[in-house]
């Protein structure tokens, strides 16, 4: 038998997703600006071609009806006050999401993004009404306060490469925060007069999805069939009906899949496998589709849908205005052009950075930044970008001239935001090396998401002992994701003389019949000082991991042959596996690999160029002055 490393190329069922749910929400919200910028400008050439035809269209009336009830709205309604509701709903998700599993789980964290959010709508309004005081436009003063989430990550994409990862999840959480808020404002400030029975009858259908959530109701037709008629309510009433897309992603839960779960899902796969029946079928699908929370599932299921097709849509429907050189003249000398470009350029950022200062200095440093000040002021520019939130609220406020004037400022908030962001970037990156490594990640503490330490009496560990980034891997000998990115490792290891590698195990018992066996091999060589040899030596032969071959492994590297059979019966083998185990289901770790940097787990892929990435990101963390 051969004992050269092995090439693993083939990627197999087996191993642990390298995208966060996070990662792919910023990903399509990226990507779905380029889209909306497209939607944006059709709509301005097809309004300035044949305007006519632009309005008619929107304005052609659809309705829906069971027998003598039925909703009749015209196109642009129904996108406003329809699709938009199913963004909201997925805004809504991301931010259950984040209370749950992200960065707001630590219940502190959540302090400083409210109160920047709250502070990053206040003053823009205040700016935009001190503007529209005298002038009878002060109504349309809830357009200039809300952050459009995919231009200002689409933004941060273009002019903030050098950014930490941290600021995208800060722009996030302000978001969050501030399309909350937003929604709030629709309701109650932008609404029809009300209609008291319908409301009613909307606060009441509520309580009832609240009362089935309660009892552990897990159907999603029944939610489903609640929430329309919640909004079909909410709309005859007169509040604007998008409040309830919020309300029901903020209900679902978020949660990561347990090994229990994955398991079960395991063994049903298996009977299917052995009896391939349509009830079977069904039972894997339902057993699958319970290991993963209701809330990844809805947010991998509407997020595309939204950010691709119903949010350009609406920019397709509401941005179709008429440009001329007169009216551009007149729209920058309008009191509401002018309020929302000033709100948006300057009220953003001040409001967001001196809200953070504040904060920060009120709890004497407890609370602090994700980011260094540089960073996040960039993230006020990036923020001081309106749309989808605001050209809802101004064809709420205004109609008419003022309606397009309202219009030409939230698309001005576009180039101002990118031209004043790439302003903040292009200083930072003229500060001095330890000045502008300061200004991008300040001295915040991060989440840490491994839950047992790393203890060199009790750990491999693998590089200096007191190196400044310590590198952990969850693996398993026998899953050929662990041998795809042992090269990765290796070369990680050999660029970087300051970091430490500790292999931790997860036999996945359930498909890998020989990991448990390979690992308490690893533990029987440790005993006689040779774990990383054997360690090596098995992820090299992946596919040869039977109890003869082990034999024939620890031979080869001269072990006591004797002393090699009784450890790998030993409990204390046994033992020191098992902690590794209870350590990963302490930290949520359910597949292989999984890897944690500094204590913070890596959500990316394992190619060298990801974990380097990561690993320099730390480093840079770890220098960082006090």
């Amino acid at each position: 038998m051969s004992l050269e490393p092995a090439d693993y190329t083939g990627r197999t069922t087996c191993g642990s997703d390298s995208h966060s749910p996070l990662r792919d929400f910023l990903r399509t919200e990226t990507g779905s600006a380029a889209v909306l910028v497209a939607a944006a400008i059709a709509a301005l050439v097809w309004a300035n071609a044949a305007p006519s035809a632009y309005e008619s269209f929107w304005h052609t009336h659809l309705s829906v009806r069971f027998g003598v009830h039925g909703v009749s709205l015209d196109l642009r309604e129904w996108v406003n006050s329809g699709l938009m509701t199913l963004f909201f709903f997925v805004v809504g998700l991301e931010a259950r999401r984040e209370f749950d599993m992200g960065e707001l789980r630590e219940r502190k964290r959540l302090a400083l993004p409210l109160a920047a959010g709250v502070s990053g709508m206040i003053v823009p309004i205040a700016l935009y009404l001190a503007i529209n005081a005298c002038h009878g436009t002060a109504q349309g003063w809830g357009v200039a306060m809300s952050t459009d989430t995919a231009f200002a990550l689409g933004l941060l994409a273009v002019v903030g490469r050098r950014m930490p990862p941290g600021l995208r999840v800060f722009i996030l959480m302000l978001t969050v925060v501030d399309d909350f808020l937003a929604l709030g404002v629709i309701a109650f400030a932008y609404s029809d007069r009300i209609t008291v029975p319908a409301l009613l009858v909307a606060v009441g259908t509520f309580t009832i999805i609240l009362l089935i959530r309660r009892l552990g109701v897990r159907h999603g037709i029944v939610y489903a069939l609640l929430g329309v008629l919640t909004w079909v309510a909410l709309l005859e009433s007169g509040v604007d009906p998008v409040v309830i897309g919020l309300a029901m992603g903020l209900l679902t839960y978020a949660y990561p899949a347990t090994r229990a779960d994955l398991e079960h899902a395991t063994g049903l796969f298996r009977l299917f496998r052995e009896q391939p029946t349509p009830e079977l079928e069904r039972s894997v699908r339902a057993g699958i589709a319970s290991a993963i929370s209701p809330n990844d599932r809805l947010q991998r299921m509407f997020h595309p849908w939204t950010s691709y097709v119903v949010v350009p849509l609406f920019a397709l429907a509401n941005t179709g205005i008429e440009i001329s050189g007169d009216q551009l003249a007149r729209a920058f000398t309008s009191p509401v052009t002018l309020g929302i470009l000033i709100a948006y350029v300057l009220g953003k950022p001040l409001g967001i950075v001196g809200s953070s200062a504040l904060t920060t200095f009120a709890s004497r440093g407890h609370v602090r930044l994700p980011v260094g000040w540089g960073a996040a002021t960039a993230g006020g520019t990036l923020s001081g970008v309106g749309f989808t939130v605001s050209l809802l609220i101004a064809t709420l406020a205004f109609d008419g001239a003022r309606l397009d004037e309202a219009k030409i400022g939230i698309l001005g908030t576009l180039l101002f935001s990118f031209l004043t962001s790439r302003l903040v970037t292009a200083v930072i990156g003229l500060l001095p090396p330890s000045l502008r490594r300061r200004a991008l990640l300040g001295k915040a503490e991060t989440i840490v998401d491994l839950a047992v330490p790393v203890d060199p009496d009790r750990d491999h560990v693998r590089g200096p002992t007191h190196a400044p980034v310590t590198v952990v891997e969850y693996g398993d000998y026998e899953c050929p994701y662990c041998g795809q990115a042992e090269p990765a490792v290796r070369e990680l290891l050999a660029d970087f003389g300051d970091v430490r590698y500790v292999w931790r195990h997860l036999p996945l018992t359930d498909v890998h019949v020989h990991a448990q066996l390979a690992a308490e091999a690893t533990e029987a060589a440790a005993r006689q000082g040779h774990f990383w040899d054997m360690h090596d030596l098995l992820l090299s032969h992946q596919g040869a991991l039977s109890l003869e071959d082990l034999r024939t492994y620890a031979a080869a590297l001269g072990l006591d042959a004797a002393r090699f059979e009784r450890d790998m019966r030993a409990p204390a083998g046994s033992s020191r596996v098992a902690e590794h185990v209870e350590s990963a289901d302490l930290s949520s770790v359910t597949g292989t690999p999984t890897f944690f940097i500094n204590g913070r787990r890596h959500h990316g892929a394992y190619d060298i160029t990801s974990l380097t990435a990561a690993v320099s990101a730390a480093r840079e963390r770890a220098a960082a002055p006090a």
